[in-house]
């Protein structure tokens, strides 16, 4: 009898501890169906925006940033917490009348420990803000939203389509990593935001 009321009190314990562990988030579980195809197809846009910008003389400026604008330059390893320097460079126009290539000064990012880790573009008028996800060897992923202008709050991802955005953060060098957004959904056709850590 006691045997059996220990086994009982066993078993109890193990359903509570199973129940107050709450479960690993993937990104698979987590993405929109859009995103996930424009993930899927963050080669196609990667190629796609880089012709085009050298077919508008653009191709000096993307030989000059080396591997930050090579579509398979992943070296594989997560990006740390920290503090970071984080350059824009939008890639690509996406409709007539837009630039073909644009390269912003640095900005200031933040990525942290959270449930996974969590990425904020601190300054400039367009602010990403999301999370990290394990992926695969060479990859994490990122899923988030874009804050515009003025705007004090981020949208929660998955609210407003044309505010989500969805890419592959990748280390590309000592100290150096890349985020490649594929059809953001503003101007250019490929997103890409270097990270650096701040000194």
């Amino acid at each position: 009898m006691r045997i059996l009321a220990s086994l009982l009190l066993l078993s109890v314990a193990g359903c509570a501890t199973t129940k107050t562990t709450p479960p690993v988030q993937t990104w698979q579980s987590v993405v929109t169906p859009e995103d996930r195809i424009r993930l899927r197809d963050w080669r196609k846009a990667f190629i796609q925006a880089i012709e085009q910008a050298q077919a508008a003389n653009h191709r000096a400026e993307i030989e000059s940033e080396g591997a930050l604008l090579a579509p398979d330059a992943a070296i594989g390893g997560p990006i740390p917490n920290g503090d970071y320097r984080c350059r824009v460079i939008k890639v690509g126009a996406k409709s007539q009348g837009m630039l073909d290539y644009v390269s912003y000064p640095a900005f200031k990012c933040r990525i942290e420990e959270g449930k996974t880790q969590h990425f904020t573009k601190l300054t400039g008028s367009q602010r990403h803000v999301g999370r990290i996800y394990p992926s695969d060897q060479l990859h994490q992923v990122f899923l988030g939203t874009l804050v515009l202008g003025d705007e004090a709050q981020a949208y929660k991802y998955g609210r407003d389509p044309i505010r989500d955005v969805a890419g592959w953060v990748e280390r590309i060098g000592d100290n150096r990593w890349r985020v490649v957004l594929p059809y953001p959904h503003y101007e250019s056709l490929l997103d890409v935001i270097e990270l650096v850590p701040e000194q």
